[in-house]
């Protein structure tokens, strides 16, 4: 295609999501970010009724609670959530697909079956629940952001599968009762921490539009953000769910690989498997991503992808957190980041993590500095070398597809491909890593006041608060979660303030990316924003992670 082509291409795909808005939903003006910088609350209120806004502003657990009981039609809360997400998307261009007149039939399908037989399909039953435009959805598009996807099945025409084939967690989200409604917006590539391509622009932060809603799960962040959704799905190969969920003020949960089923999923550089891209839940509350996970164990997924572990729901694991009779007789610790030793984090972020550090302390909680014996620029290389082990190749196709050009905030380069030696080497690097990682872990013991290696390491998942666009220069605090296969779940704690949060004087820079990140804080273009942490377990302790988000969450916001 011409430059012309490809983008009259997105250009048509933008429009036809558009024009399946009705009428009476859509704007008349989009206020710029110097008219509305925060169009989350109040603002996005004044175009629902009442009772949109009663329901939009249940949590998941909330929704369930009512639409299990006969409370609230699975339609009544379809139509709700299909409302606040069109505008939501008029806002700051959080999606790729609306599927909302399939929605509201499967929601009458729902309400019938409930009518029939007195009791709801599944845990999930009316539960809306978007999804980012990696999974395959019957009758929809997925074309990731790539102009040359569009109307094929992953680039590839007359494969048969078109608009046909489902990934395997839709089948299983059907089969719980939710109702799926939307596919969420994802830089192309994948590969970012902003959502940007050439069908939607540049995806917005809800709460503060000089910002970006985060990547590559950011369409998912900013649905939520705004309560256009009360769960969805994202994806995390270096911190595409915990980004999102941090920038947006929301709670999200990388599981470690294997927990949850990403059978029949579209991705890039899909093949690579020396460090997983995982799926895992964004919520507004922490009892909403369990009530996910739990209820996405409950199908045995398993038994239909083959890299899931055979690992049920383990109650044991969470109550040693959550059970508060437990809690009392066992004190906890935990490790805390402050400085990785590469890149400082923003004062906001460095107040968050304060907070975070002193709630915990006044619980009579042990905090000890985490000073691991392996750098966190060491697992950044090896995670760098890993994501080009194709030289770009990948991602260098699908663009050539239709001819567009790349955002430049895709982290994708086009190298030599490495050989079968070096993909060798590299695995061995980073095994004999995370075995380092691992004892330092252990070692934790002897310090942590419980006689015990910590519970859990707080730190950054960022720099600052949100990234300006163009301006994500370093990915380090998230990226060595993925390569050490940790569970990680973002806990949102504070908001901006322009008077409290000032730049730091006579900062001294580590290096030209450190001096970077701190050029790009500014006090007034950040203030109001969401400030967030994350809280990081070891491999496969979801249960206890989540438990760890609640508990942690609750004390901040008591």
């Amino acid at each position: 295609m011409s430059g012309s082509d490809w983008k009259q291409k997105g250009k048509d795909k933008a429009d036809s999501v558009l024009a399946l808005i009705p009428k009476e939903w859509r704007l008349e003006k989009i206020p710029s970010a110097e008219e509305q910088r925060d169009v989350t609350g109040p603002y996005i209120q004044q175009f629902l009724s009442k009772e949109e806004i009663a329901i939009t502003e249940t949590d998941a657990v909330g929704i369930v609670s009512k639409t299990t009981a006969g409370t609230w039609s699975a339609v009544e809360v379809a139509k709700a959530f299909c409302h606040r997400a069109a505008i939501a998307h008029q806002l700051v261009s959080c999606l790729h697909e609306i599927f909302f007149d399939a929605a509201i039939q499967d929601a009458e399908r729902a309400d019938k079956y409930f009518a029939e037989h007195k009791k709801p399909i599944g845990p999930l039953h009316g539960l809306p629940c978007s999804l980012k435009d990696q999974f395959h959805v019957k009758d929809v598009d997925t074309h990731m952001g790539y102009v040359g996807w569009i109307g094929t099945f992953e680039g590839k025409k007359d494969t048969g599968k078109e608009k046909k084939f489902e990934s395997e967690m839709v089948r299983e989200l059907r089969s719980l009762g939710a109702t799926l409604y939307c596919k969420t917006a994802v830089p192309h590539t994948l590969m970012c921490g902003e959502t940007i391509n050439n069908v939607i622009g540049y995806c917005w932060n809800p709460k503060n539009r000089n910002l970006s809603c985060g990547g590559s799960s950011g369409g998912e962040g900013a649905l939520i953000g705004l309560r256009g959704s009360p769960v969805g799905f994202g994806t995390d190969i270096g911190g595409s769910i915990r980004i999102p969920a941090a920038f947006n003020g929301l709670y999200g949960l990388r599981p470690s690989a294997g927990r949850l089923p990403y059978e029949g999923m579209a991705n890039s550089v899909d093949g690579q498997n020396s460090v997983l891209s995982v799926v895992g839940p964004l919520a507004t509350t922490p009892a909403a991503l369990k009530l996910l996970v739990q209820a996405l164990l409950s199908t045995q997924p398993w038994l239909h992808d083959p890299l899931v572990h055979e690992i049920p729901w383990r109650d044991d694991a969470e109550r040693a957190i959550s059970d508060p009779l437990r809690r009392i007789n066992q004190q906890l610790s935990f490790g805390v980041i402050r400085h990785d030793g590469a890149c400082a984090p923003t004062p906001p972020v460095a107040r968050a993590i304060d907070i975070t550090v002193h709630t915990l302390q006044k619980l009579g909680h042990n905090v000890i500095e985490w000073k691991p014996t392996v750098p966190h620029r060491k697992i950044m290389e090896i995670c760098a070398k890993i994501w080009n082990f194709d030289g770009g190749a990948d991602c260098t196709a699908d663009f050539e597809l239709s001819g567009e050009e790349a955002a430049p905030q895709c982290l994708v380069e086009q190298a030599p491909q490495a050989n079968a030696t070096e993909i060798m080497k590299t695995n061995i690097a980073k095994r004999e890593m995370q075995k380092e990682y691992m004892e330092y872990w252990n070692s934790t013991a002897e310090q942590s006041g419980t006689g015990r290696p910590v519970d859990a390491v707080i730190c950054p998942l960022a720099p600052w608060p949100a990234a300006r666009p163009a301006k994500y220069s370093y990915y380090g605090y998230s990226v060595w979660v993925n390569v050490l296969d940790y569970t990680s779940v973002v806990v949102p704690v504070t908001t901006v303030d322009k008077s409290v949060d000032k730049k730091m004087e006579d900062f001294k820079a580590v290096d030209e990316t450190d001096q970077k990140s701190q050029d790009s804080y500014d006090p007034e273009i950040y203030d109001g924003a969401h400030v967030s942490v994350q809280i990081v377990g070891r491999r496969l302790q979801e249960e206890k992670m989540l438990a760890l988000a609640s508990y942690v969450g609750e004390a901040i916001h008591a």
